[in-house]
Protein backbone atom coordinates (compact mmCIF):
# COMPACT_ATOMS: atom_id res chain seq x y z
CA UNK A 1 0.00 0.00 0.00
CA UNK A 2 1.87 3.45 -1.32
CA UNK A 3 1.53 6.11 1.06
CA UNK A 4 1.32 10.01 -0.29
CA UNK A 5 3.70 13.24 0.54
CA UNK A 6 0.04 13.67 2.61
CA UNK A 7 -0.28 11.11 4.59
CA UNK A 8 3.35 11.02 5.72
CA UNK A 9 2.77 13.88 7.08
CA UNK A 10 0.55 13.37 9.42
CA UNK A 11 2.59 11.12 11.19
CA UNK A 12 2.65 12.70 15.20
CA UNK A 13 6.35 13.65 16.42
CA UNK A 14 6.31 14.33 19.90
CA UNK A 15 7.02 17.88 20.84
CA UNK A 16 10.22 19.37 20.33
CA UNK A 17 9.56 21.32 23.74
CA UNK A 18 8.75 18.05 25.57
CA UNK A 19 12.18 17.41 28.47
CA UNK A 20 12.61 13.44 27.78
CA UNK A 21 15.85 11.82 29.19
CA UNK A 22 16.17 8.87 26.54
CA UNK A 23 18.41 5.97 28.20
CA UNK A 24 20.07 3.07 26.22
CA UNK A 25 17.52 1.15 24.52
CA UNK A 26 19.74 -2.34 25.40
CA UNK A 27 19.45 -1.88 29.32
CA UNK A 28 18.49 -4.93 31.35
CA UNK A 29 16.72 -6.19 28.07
CA UNK A 30 18.35 -9.83 28.45
CA UNK A 31 16.70 -10.01 32.13
CA UNK A 32 13.16 -8.51 30.73
CA UNK A 33 10.45 -12.03 31.08
CA UNK A 34 7.01 -11.24 29.13
CA UNK A 35 4.30 -11.36 31.48
CA UNK A 36 2.40 -13.88 29.86
CA UNK A 37 -0.69 -13.67 31.68
CA UNK A 38 -1.29 -9.86 29.58
CA UNK A 39 -2.43 -12.38 27.13
CA UNK A 40 -4.63 -14.72 27.27
CA UNK A 41 -5.37 -16.38 24.23
CA UNK A 42 -8.15 -18.86 24.11
CA UNK A 43 -10.59 -19.63 21.23
CA UNK A 44 -12.34 -15.94 20.00
CA UNK A 45 -15.43 -18.56 21.69
CA UNK A 46 -16.66 -20.50 24.04
CA UNK A 47 -19.85 -21.67 22.16
CA UNK A 48 -20.23 -23.77 18.65
CA UNK A 49 -20.82 -20.70 16.00
CA UNK A 50 -23.10 -22.57 14.27
CA UNK A 51 -25.79 -21.54 17.03
CA UNK A 52 -29.25 -20.28 15.87
CA UNK A 53 -30.35 -18.83 19.36
CA UNK A 54 -30.79 -14.98 19.12
CA UNK A 55 -28.49 -13.19 21.48
CA UNK A 56 -29.69 -10.12 23.33
CA UNK A 57 -27.78 -7.36 25.15
CA UNK A 58 -29.52 -4.65 27.92
CA UNK A 59 -30.88 -1.28 26.57
CA UNK A 60 -31.16 -3.20 22.92
CA UNK A 61 -33.88 -4.40 21.13
CA UNK A 62 -31.78 -5.64 18.20
CA UNK A 63 -31.43 -9.57 18.16
CA UNK A 64 -28.76 -11.53 16.26
CA UNK A 65 -27.44 -15.43 16.42
CA UNK A 66 -24.11 -16.04 17.61
CA UNK A 67 -23.02 -16.56 14.07
CA UNK A 68 -23.83 -13.27 13.05
CA UNK A 69 -21.54 -11.61 16.06
CA UNK A 70 -18.79 -13.35 14.97
CA UNK A 71 -18.89 -12.07 11.43
CA UNK A 72 -16.18 -10.28 10.66
CA UNK A 73 -17.83 -7.94 7.70
CA UNK A 74 -20.77 -7.46 9.68
CA UNK A 75 -20.11 -7.15 12.99
CA UNK A 76 -23.21 -6.59 15.31
CA UNK A 77 -24.59 -2.94 15.89
CA UNK A 78 -26.00 -3.06 19.62
CA UNK A 79 -27.11 -0.12 20.08
CA UNK A 80 -27.16 2.26 16.68
CA UNK A 81 -28.18 5.45 18.06
CA UNK A 82 -24.74 5.73 20.67
CA UNK A 83 -22.73 6.31 17.52
CA UNK A 84 -23.09 8.54 13.89
CA UNK A 85 -23.71 6.43 10.78
CA UNK A 86 -20.53 4.33 10.38
CA UNK A 87 -18.62 4.64 6.77
CA UNK A 88 -17.91 1.75 5.03
CA UNK A 89 -14.69 0.51 5.73
CA UNK A 90 -15.72 0.66 9.52
CA UNK A 91 -19.23 -1.53 9.08
CA UNK A 92 -18.40 -3.47 7.03
CA UNK A 93 -14.58 -3.59 6.00
CA UNK A 94 -13.70 -5.28 2.29
CA UNK A 95 -13.36 -9.21 1.92
CA UNK A 96 -11.43 -11.01 1.92
CA UNK A 97 -9.19 -9.58 4.74
CA UNK A 98 -9.76 -6.31 5.90
CA UNK A 99 -12.17 -6.73 8.75
CA UNK A 100 -14.38 -4.29 9.44
CA UNK A 101 -12.88 -1.77 12.22
CA UNK A 102 -16.34 -2.00 14.19
CA UNK A 103 -16.12 -6.00 14.75
CA UNK A 104 -12.39 -5.34 16.74
CA UNK A 105 -13.05 -1.51 18.01
CA UNK A 106 -16.76 -1.41 18.10
CA UNK A 107 -19.21 0.88 16.55
CA UNK A 108 -18.40 3.32 19.59
CA UNK A 109 -15.14 2.75 19.44
CA UNK A 110 -14.73 1.98 23.29
CA UNK A 111 -12.84 -1.18 21.92
CA UNK A 112 -12.11 -4.22 24.16
CA UNK A 113 -9.53 -5.13 26.51
CA UNK A 114 -7.70 -7.22 23.52
CA UNK A 115 -7.55 -4.16 21.70
CA UNK A 116 -7.38 -0.20 21.49
CA UNK A 117 -10.18 2.37 22.17
CA UNK A 118 -10.06 4.22 19.30
CA UNK A 119 -13.21 7.07 20.30
CA UNK A 120 -11.36 10.35 20.14
CA UNK A 121 -8.00 9.71 19.82
CA UNK A 122 -6.17 12.47 17.26
CA UNK A 123 -6.70 11.29 13.54
CA UNK A 124 -3.18 11.63 12.65
CA UNK A 125 -2.36 9.13 15.23
CA UNK A 126 -4.71 6.43 14.22
CA UNK A 127 -3.15 6.84 10.64
CA UNK A 128 0.11 6.55 11.96
CA UNK A 129 -0.41 3.17 14.11
CA UNK A 130 -1.63 2.03 11.02
CA UNK A 131 1.33 3.09 9.19
CA UNK A 132 2.77 1.20 11.68
CA UNK A 133 1.16 -1.90 11.65
CA UNK A 134 1.44 -2.06 8.03
CA UNK A 135 5.05 -2.16 8.04
CA UNK A 136 5.71 -4.28 10.89
CA UNK A 137 7.36 -0.94 13.22
CA UNK A 138 4.31 -2.14 15.43
CA UNK A 139 4.04 -5.62 16.33
CA UNK A 140 3.09 -7.66 19.35
CA UNK A 141 5.61 -9.31 21.35
CA UNK A 142 3.91 -12.15 21.32
CA UNK A 143 3.92 -12.77 17.47
CA UNK A 144 0.94 -15.36 18.15
CA UNK A 145 -1.38 -13.29 19.89
CA UNK A 146 -3.74 -13.22 17.51
CA UNK A 147 -5.38 -9.42 17.61
CA UNK A 148 -2.34 -8.23 17.08
CA UNK A 149 -2.24 -10.29 13.79
CA UNK A 150 -5.59 -9.13 12.84
CA UNK A 151 -4.41 -5.53 12.99
CA UNK A 152 -1.87 -6.21 11.01
CA UNK A 153 -3.73 -8.38 8.35
CA UNK A 154 -5.62 -5.18 7.97
CA UNK A 155 -3.11 -2.39 7.85
CA UNK A 156 -1.69 -4.55 4.99
CA UNK A 157 -4.91 -4.47 3.31
CA UNK A 158 -6.38 -1.35 4.14
CA UNK A 159 -5.98 1.63 1.52
CA UNK A 160 -4.83 5.10 2.36
CA UNK A 161 -8.38 6.21 1.51
CA UNK A 162 -9.43 3.70 4.34
CA UNK A 163 -7.25 4.80 6.77
CA UNK A 164 -8.22 8.45 7.00
CA UNK A 165 -12.15 7.51 6.67
CA UNK A 166 -11.83 5.25 9.61
CA UNK A 167 -9.90 7.52 11.20
CA UNK A 168 -11.77 10.38 10.96
CA UNK A 169 -15.07 8.48 12.16
CA UNK A 170 -13.23 7.33 15.29
CA UNK A 171 -11.67 10.55 15.98
CA UNK A 172 -15.06 12.43 16.36
CA UNK A 173 -16.53 10.29 18.95
CA UNK A 174 -16.60 10.62 22.38
CA UNK A 175 -14.30 8.26 24.55
CA UNK A 176 -16.18 6.86 27.31
CA UNK A 177 -14.44 4.31 29.47
CA UNK A 178 -15.43 0.98 30.37
CA UNK A 179 -13.26 -0.39 33.03
CA UNK A 180 -13.71 -0.48 36.83
CA UNK A 181 -10.66 -1.16 38.69
CA UNK A 182 -10.25 -3.15 41.92
CA UNK A 183 -7.44 -3.40 44.29
CA UNK A 184 -7.58 -6.54 45.67
CA UNK A 185 -5.37 -9.52 46.95
CA UNK A 186 -7.73 -12.19 46.22
CA UNK A 187 -10.00 -12.72 43.09
CA UNK A 188 -12.68 -14.81 41.70
CA UNK A 189 -11.09 -17.88 40.13
CA UNK A 190 -10.49 -17.21 36.37
CA UNK A 191 -10.31 -19.21 33.22
CA UNK A 192 -8.93 -17.64 30.10
CA UNK A 193 -11.78 -17.25 27.02
CA UNK A 194 -11.84 -15.18 24.34
CA UNK A 195 -8.87 -13.16 24.73
CA UNK A 196 -10.22 -12.13 28.61
CA UNK A 197 -10.14 -13.59 31.77
CA UNK A 198 -13.39 -15.07 32.81
CA UNK A 199 -14.96 -16.25 36.16
CA UNK A 200 -14.73 -20.25 36.30
CA UNK A 201 -18.36 -21.70 36.48
CA UNK A 202 -16.75 -24.23 39.37
CA UNK A 203 -16.07 -20.58 41.80
CA UNK A 204 -13.75 -20.53 43.78
CA UNK A 205 -11.00 -17.83 44.52
CA UNK A 206 -7.27 -17.59 44.17
CA UNK A 207 -4.30 -15.11 44.77
CA UNK A 208 -3.52 -12.33 42.18
CA UNK A 209 -0.32 -11.97 42.60
CA UNK A 210 1.97 -9.54 40.76
CA UNK A 211 -0.41 -9.47 37.98
CA UNK A 212 -3.77 -7.78 35.93
CA UNK A 213 -6.54 -10.03 35.72
CA UNK A 214 -9.50 -8.33 33.43
CA UNK A 215 -12.58 -9.47 32.35
CA UNK A 216 -15.99 -8.92 31.45
CA UNK A 217 -19.26 -9.32 34.38
CA UNK A 218 -20.82 -11.50 31.88
CA UNK A 219 -18.74 -13.33 29.37
CA UNK A 220 -22.11 -14.16 26.89
CA UNK A 221 -22.24 -10.05 26.42
CA UNK A 222 -18.37 -10.20 25.66
CA UNK A 223 -18.92 -12.60 23.33
CA UNK A 224 -21.64 -11.16 21.66
CA UNK A 225 -19.52 -7.51 21.12
CA UNK A 226 -21.71 -5.32 23.65
CA UNK A 227 -20.68 -1.95 23.45
CA UNK A 228 -21.86 -1.13 26.44
CA UNK A 229 -20.28 -4.02 28.51
CA UNK A 230 -17.70 -2.49 31.69
CA UNK A 231 -15.27 -4.70 32.06
CA UNK A 232 -13.62 -5.28 35.30
CA UNK A 233 -9.65 -5.38 36.24
CA UNK A 234 -8.00 -6.49 39.33
CA UNK A 235 -5.02 -5.11 40.30
CA UNK A 236 -2.64 -5.78 43.59
CA UNK A 237 -3.51 -3.39 46.55
CA UNK A 238 -1.23 -0.52 46.27
CA UNK A 239 -1.71 0.10 42.79
CA UNK A 240 -3.23 3.13 41.59
CA UNK A 241 -1.40 4.87 44.41
CA UNK A 242 2.04 4.10 43.01
CA UNK A 243 0.66 3.75 39.87
CA UNK A 244 -0.34 7.84 40.26
CA UNK A 245 3.52 8.60 41.99
CA UNK A 246 5.36 7.09 38.76
CA UNK A 247 2.62 8.56 36.29
CA UNK A 248 3.41 12.28 37.90
CA UNK A 249 7.29 11.94 39.48
CA UNK A 250 8.72 9.43 36.87
CA UNK A 251 10.89 6.50 37.60
CA UNK A 252 14.05 8.37 37.43
CA UNK A 253 12.43 12.10 37.72
CA UNK A 254 10.32 14.19 36.20
CA UNK A 255 11.65 13.84 32.94
CA UNK A 256 10.44 10.66 32.68
CA UNK A 257 7.17 10.88 34.29
CA UNK A 258 4.02 9.64 32.17
CA UNK A 259 2.31 13.27 32.64
CA UNK A 260 5.04 15.27 31.03
CA UNK A 261 3.94 14.05 27.59
CA UNK A 262 0.18 12.68 27.80
CA UNK A 263 -0.99 15.82 30.23
CA UNK A 264 -1.63 15.92 33.76
CA UNK A 265 -4.61 13.43 34.18
CA UNK A 266 -3.49 10.90 31.03
CA UNK A 267 -5.81 12.72 28.63
CA UNK A 268 -3.80 13.11 26.04
CA UNK A 269 -1.97 16.41 24.59
CA UNK A 270 -1.99 17.10 20.82
CA UNK A 271 -0.74 14.02 19.19
CA UNK A 272 -0.07 12.30 22.20
CA UNK A 273 -2.87 10.05 23.05
CA UNK A 274 -4.92 9.77 26.17
CA UNK A 275 -4.10 7.03 28.73
CA UNK A 276 -7.47 7.45 31.28
CA UNK A 277 -9.63 5.37 31.30
CA UNK A 278 -8.24 2.74 29.13
CA UNK A 279 -7.97 -0.93 29.56
CA UNK A 280 -5.08 -2.01 32.02
CA UNK A 281 -4.08 -5.24 30.29
CA UNK A 282 -4.23 -3.13 27.13
CA UNK A 283 -1.56 -0.46 28.12
CA UNK A 284 0.24 -3.21 30.20
CA UNK A 285 0.85 -4.73 26.68
CA UNK A 286 2.22 -1.31 25.15
CA UNK A 287 4.58 -1.11 27.74
CA UNK A 288 5.96 -4.44 27.25
CA UNK A 289 5.81 -3.74 23.30
CA UNK A 290 7.94 -0.53 24.08
CA UNK A 291 10.46 -2.62 26.36
CA UNK A 292 11.04 -5.42 23.88
CA UNK A 293 11.33 -2.89 20.62
CA UNK A 294 7.85 -4.53 19.35
CA UNK A 295 7.26 -0.78 18.79
CA UNK A 296 9.83 1.12 17.22
CA UNK A 297 8.82 3.84 15.38
CA UNK A 298 10.90 7.64 15.86
CA UNK A 299 8.07 8.74 17.41
CA UNK A 300 8.18 5.95 19.91
CA UNK A 301 11.77 6.51 21.07
CA UNK A 302 11.09 8.87 24.00
CA UNK A 303 8.49 5.66 25.96
CA UNK A 304 11.17 3.16 24.65
CA UNK A 305 13.53 5.09 27.32
CA UNK A 306 11.48 5.55 29.86
CA UNK A 307 10.41 2.05 29.93
CA UNK A 308 14.11 0.70 29.80
CA UNK A 309 13.97 1.49 33.59
CA UNK A 310 10.41 -0.11 34.42
CA UNK A 311 10.57 -2.84 36.44
CA UNK A 312 6.64 -5.37 35.64
CA UNK A 313 5.73 -3.78 38.96
CA UNK A 314 5.83 -0.46 37.51
CA UNK A 315 4.15 -1.05 34.44
CA UNK A 316 1.11 -2.59 36.64
CA UNK A 317 0.89 0.24 38.35
CA UNK A 318 0.84 2.51 35.75
CA UNK A 319 -1.41 0.99 33.71
CA UNK A 320 -4.20 0.13 37.08
CA UNK A 321 -3.82 4.13 37.56
CA UNK A 322 -4.57 5.31 34.07
CA UNK A 323 -7.41 2.68 33.99
CA UNK A 324 -8.74 3.76 37.10
CA UNK A 325 -9.30 7.62 35.98
CA UNK A 326 -12.23 8.52 35.16
CA UNK A 327 -13.31 4.97 35.53
CA UNK A 328 -16.14 3.97 37.78
CA UNK A 329 -15.31 3.54 41.92
CA UNK A 330 -13.13 0.84 42.29
CA UNK A 331 -14.49 -0.19 45.64
CA UNK A 332 -16.51 -3.23 44.39
CA UNK A 333 -17.25 -6.58 45.69
CA UNK A 334 -15.39 -9.09 44.81
CA UNK A 335 -18.21 -10.78 42.72
CA UNK A 336 -18.55 -8.71 39.87
CA UNK A 337 -16.84 -10.71 37.62
CA UNK A 338 -19.20 -13.48 36.52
Amino acid sequence: MSRSPKLRRLAPLMPLTIAVVIVAFAVAQDSFEIPLWAYPGSQPSSTPPDSARLQRVPNSTARFTLRQTLDRFGPPDWHPRGHPAMPDVVAHGRGPKLFACAYCHLPNGTGRPENAPLAGLPEAYIVAQLEAFRTSARTSPLPAYIPGQSMHTVAVNSTEQDAVVAAQYFSRLKNTPKVRVIETSRIPRVREAAFVYARDPAGGTDSLGMRIVEGPPDLERHESRDDEITYVAYVPPGSIKRGRSIATKGPDGPATACVTCHGARLQGVGLVPSLAGHFPTYIMRQLVAFRTGARSTPATQPMQGVVARMSVADMIAVSAYAGSLNAASKHQRLDRMR
